[in-house]
């Protein structure tokens, strides 16, 4: 995961001017519907990056929590928080510095976290940690990238690993001034709604929906290939 800490000290809040960052009202919007938020309602943004999905809930009246090994990211996400009643603190997912049973719902979005760690069980661990995070009946949105999509859609450039489910990619970013292009070798672990069922039920979890989504277009969709992430809702047992 070390690139992505090396990406978030490059890109800064330049991160935040890519297309696949401009839904988040849409995105927030539905999962408040979805996993019942209110104001007051204390959730956990495992993976928050430059923090768009906690300060929108936190505007909103939410007590938010954003975790993310990347301090760039998080440095972004304090400078423009303001008054709200969102936190951010330094922490990786697999080992999330938080008090068990803490939270009413999380959410980890975007990849931010479970889809970055290779492939390996690492996967599993982060899924433990978000459960634990969740008092019992609390409810976690998780989005991850779709195996199916990856395949279908293989772009010029990437490379699927069909052994571990990574997608390999060099990705063209821009610096903080927006001036300066660099790239970056990104790899993303993807998945199938079974592989994602498992795991939630390794976790504690029970699997309420898992849909076919993508940025800025989250809705209650079956799954299907030509849509590039899942969305998974599930509850703590």
């Amino acid at each position: 995961m070390s690139v992505y800490r090396e990406l978030s000290a490059y890109t800064g809040a330049s991160y935040l001017r890519y297309s696949f960052t401009k839904g988040t009202e849409q995105e927030v919007d539905f999962l408040i519907g979805t996993l019942g938020l209110a104001p007051g309602t204390r959730v956990l943004d495992a993976g928050c990056g430059p923090g768009r999905h906690s300060l929108d809930l936190a505007h909103r009246g939410m007590e938010v929590v954003g975790v993310d090994l990347a301090f760039p990211f998080l440095e972004v996400a304090r400078d423009t928080s303001g008054e709200s009643r969102a936190g951010f603190v330094q922490g990786d997912v697999r080992r999330l510095p938080l008090r068990p049973g803490s939270f009413d719902a999380a959410i980890c979005l975007c990849q931010g976290g479970f889809g970055l760690l290779g492939g390996s069980e690492d996967e599993g661990a982060a899924l433990g940690e978000l459960a634990r995070a969740l008092r019992p009946g609390g409810r976690l949105a998780l989005t991850a990238f779709s195996s199916w999509y990856a395949v279908k859609w293989l772009a010029e450039g990437e490379a699927f690993d069909a052994g571990t489910g990574v997608l390999h990619e060099t990705a063209r970013v821009r610096d903080r001034t927006g001036d300066r292009e660099a790239e970056f070798a990104l790899e993303h672990t993807c998945f199938t709604p079974r592989e994602l069922r498992l795991m939630a039920a390794a976790a504690g979890l029970r699997v309420e929906a898992l849909w076919s989504v993508e940025p800025g277009r989250y809705e209650a969709r079956a799954p299907e290939v030509d849509r590039p992430e899942w969305l998974m809702v599930a509850v703590v047992t």
